[in-house]
């Protein structure tokens, strides 16, 4: 999906593994908005598609979670777990 507002050029989609990470740590969506000093709200957000990260808050996240950047945003979508781990469809 590709957004288009009047006279700029389409921004894509940024795709994300927040709630996968949150969940994987027992996070709330106000723990990593504390953790990475955001209003719970952006965390939101940030997972639903509605909103790409400034670079800042994209290194935010990543340090947090020990991972880069690429292992939490992507372009395109992320292969599902099961498909990756256990070869489902």
């Amino acid at each position: 999906m590709v957004a288009k507002a009047a006279g700029r050029p389409a921004t894509p989609t940024l795709y994300n593994r927040l709630p996968v990470l949150r969940a994987e740590r027992g996070l709330s969506r106000q723990d990593l908005a504390a953790a990475v000093d955001v209003n719970y709200q952006t965390i939101g957000y940030l997972e639903r598609g509605e909103y790409a990260p400034s670079l800042d808050l994209a290194l935010r996240l990543s340090e947090y979670f020990g991972l880069p950047i690429e292992a939490i945003f992507s372009r395109t979508p992320f292969t599902p777990l099961s498909t990756t781990v256990y070869g489902g469809s």
